[in-house]
């Protein structure tokens, strides 16, 4: 016996992505430009400002504070390689920074010993526009991950089995207009000439 389709959605494929790289200026933007289309790739559109944002945000924490000579755990690099994770279960988006630093972050509040800050709010940006965010220590001293998570919307149904997109439907219901050309440029409004004081 055949049964019917289900009427609830199979759940997604989890899907994973990783980049390695230093946490340098000129590659934080490259690391967010190749996350942000990993993303579209995934048609997370939704959520692409945001997690671009908050990986920006840490990425620049390990820029400014990672400092794997810290560790103890032998000989570290002299240098701040960190790898970038992505990780989309079901309805989850997970964004994780991985580097050698052992030092766990913390999030400062709205009152510090600063007359003025103009820094160290990255992680209350990171609290405040995350669903969830956290700090694990690596079991071997030997580094931190730092990560946050975002509630994805559900995908767009699918096209109509009569073989039209979303988009050929809409454009084939739209009124026909015709092609107008270029508007009328409206003559210079005239200025009248400053009274003199």
């Amino acid at each position: 016996m055949i049964s019917p389709p289900s009427s609830t959605p199979a759940p997604a494929p989890a899907r994973h992505c990783a980049v390695e790289f230093q946490a340098l200026p000129p590659r934080i933007g490259q690391v967010r430009r190749i996350v942000s289309a990993q993303l579209r790739y995934w048609r997370l559109d939704a959520v692409l400002d945001v997690a671009a944002l908050l990986l920006t945000e840490l990425l620049a924490n390990v820029h400014r504070h990672a400092d794997p000579r810290r560790c103890d755990a032998g000989p570290a690099p002299a240098d701040k390689h960190c790898t970038v994770e992505l990780s989309l279960v079901g309805d989850r988006l997970t964004v994780s920074v991985h580097d050698h630093d052992p030092r766990l972050p913390r999030v400062r509040g709205a009152a510090s010993d600063e007359p003025l800050p103009t820094s160290g709010r990255g992680l209350a940006l990171v609290a405040s526009l995350s669903e969830s965010w956290g700090v694990r220590a690596r079991p071997d001293g030997s580094g931190k991950t730092v990560w946050f998570s975002l509630p994805v919307p559900a995908p767009e149904p699918a096209a109509p089995a009569g073989g039209r997109t979303c988009r050929a439907a809409r454009d084939a219901a739209a009124p026909r207009q015709p092609a107008a050309g270029p508007a009328p440029v409206p003559p210079p409004a005239e200025v009248e000439p400053a009274a003199a004081g």
